[in-house]
């Protein structure tokens, strides 16, 4: 990991990346490091009074080692649950790569560490400004890869492995995460991944009815 933070990235949309982030920051909280969570963009929010929130952000900023406002963990909230540059530019308010670079040195001047969720998948796009990868190779962070555990998985899991190869980051490891408690042949599935992604697994996660952090917690490595 590096000095400042982490980027947690997934295979697609609801394979459990907002989980597996509250759970690496349980993780390093256990061990005594202050942490910090960011979701620098998010679709599918509501409107408060206060602002619009989205849900998985404010899970992030509630596991928050220190208080934070909600502006530096999620600078662009957006109201409909559609692809991000889609939702910004329904909302007239372009995606800045420096807005989100200050916000997260703001949060990491607080914070050991920074452990930062993406929005959709490695390469959703964010707007003119670039995609999801591109944000992450402007933070300069080293990726985590969410694998959520089903169907399909083998084939979204190697095309985004390789696209992240394409990239200047590094590749910290990957998490298999069950979001099919039926799915078969799991143990085939994960063998495959483990021999082809150029990365170390950092833990299984299994089906859990309520994943909290600290039960996702017991089952990471430390990246």
């Amino acid at each position: 990991m590096s000095a400042r933070g982490l980027f947690v990235t997934g295979t697609d949309t609801g394979c459990g990346k907002t989980e597996v982030a509250l759970g690496l920051m349980r993780r390093l909280q256990c061990e005594g490091v202050q942490v910090l969570g960011m979701k620098p963009v998010a679709s599918g929010a509501c409107d408060t009074g206060a602002g619009l929130r989205n849900a998985d952000a404010l899970r992030l900023q509630a596991q928050g080692s220190s208080p934070q406002a909600y502006s530096r963990v999620n600078p662009y909230a957006f109201e409909p649950p559609i692809a991000p540059h889609l939702a910004a530019r329904a909302a007239g308010i372009p995606i800045d790569f420096g807005v989100i670079t200050r916000a997260f040195e703001g949060l990491s001047s607080e914070a050991e560490r920074v452990v930062v969720e993406g929005v959709g998948g490695w390469r959703a796009p964010l707007g003119e400004g670039g995609d999801v990868a591109d944000l992450a190779q402007h933070l300069g962070l080293p990726v985590v890869l969410v694998v959520g555990m089903r169907l399909g998985c083998l084939n979204y899991a190697l095309l985004t492995a390789s696209a992240i190869a394409a990239t200047d980051v590094a590749f910290a490891g990957w998490v298999a995460n069950l979001v099919d408690p039926d799915m078969r042949a799991l143990e085939g599935n994960l063998d495959t991944l483990r021999t082809r992604l150029p990365a170390p697994l950092l833990g299984v996660v299994p089906w859990l009815s309520r994943p909290e952090p600290g039960r996702i917690a017991v089952h990471l490595d430390r990246p």
